[in-house]
């Protein structure tokens, strides 16, 4: 599958009058970089709304001050150190329950506080958990701390609280560490809008700019030129998606 692929599928979706709903998060935002520049600047210029998942506990006013001028831009909480506390033989996890439940939420309340205060007009109450993994346990303590919404990887489940999920990772992790053949990519785009015939279904993309290559920037700006003005694609801040999550 290529972009031409994908540009046809969009063409039949259009046709047929549908659209399709898109959503942009990116994680481990902690500071300015020129990582973090360049993918501001890509949204902006490109009109597609962002939701940052910022690590709260490494964070600070200079990101605030950063970011307050932009408003195409949420701020969501990234856990709270991005810190693994599973054994060895476990997949990394920052909030399950290796520790004491009540220590997790505490310090999931202390970032949400963090993070409401440092952005007044950004933040929105999403939890998007490091490694994109999550205790159920740790996800019914939610709603009490302030948080409406959780956004992991992959179709989403029935839990506790609304989910807004992502579902196709820009990056190889398991192979060469960067961005993914756009051919893939594209790929696994047209098929979630093909098989997709719910109405209410987004389709979430997941980067990081701090460890993008020019491979997986690239592919953004593909993407973007792509589907930005196209009639079938609707890109959606988490912000609106958000409300219309809410019971």
């Amino acid at each position: 599958m290529t972009a031409i692929s994908l540009r046809e599928t969009l063409d039949e979706i259009a046709d047929n009058g549908r659209t399709v709903d898109l959503w942009l998060r990116d994680d481990d935002a902690v500071e300015p970089t020129s990582a973090l520049e360049q993918l501001v600047r890509l949204t902006k210029d490109h009109a597609i709304p962002l939701t940052l998942a910022v690590i709260p506990e490494h964070t600070g006013q200079p990101l605030a001050n950063y970011l307050s001028p932009f408003d195409h831009i949420d701020v969501a909480v990234h856990g709270w150190s991005h810190r693994n506390h599973a054994p060895r033989h476990e997949k990394k996890r920052e909030l399950g329950l290796h520790r004491p439940k009540e220590v997790v939420l505490a310090e999931l309340r202390h970032g949400f506080e963090k993070l409401e205060k440092l952005y007044p007009n950004q933040f929105i109450s999403m939890l998007v958990p490091p490694w994109n993994r999550i205790d159920d346990a740790i996800i019914a303590g939610l709603p009490d701390i302030g948080y409406q919404t959780l956004s992991v990887y992959g179709r989403e489940k029935p839990a506790s609280l609304p989910c807004l999920n992502t579902h196709v990772d820009l990056m190889d992790w398991h192979g060469t560490g960067g961005g993914r053949l756009h051919d893939s990519l594209f790929d696994d785009m047209a098929t979630r809008f093909r098989s997709e015939t719910r109405g209410d279904a987004t389709t979430g993309i997941l980067t990081h700019h701090l460890v993008h290559d020019d491979n997986a920037w690239t592919f953004l700006e593909r993407l973007f030129e792509l589907t930005a003005d196209h009639p079938a694609c609707r890109w959606r801040s988490a912000r609106s998606q958000m409300t219309a999550l809410s019971p």
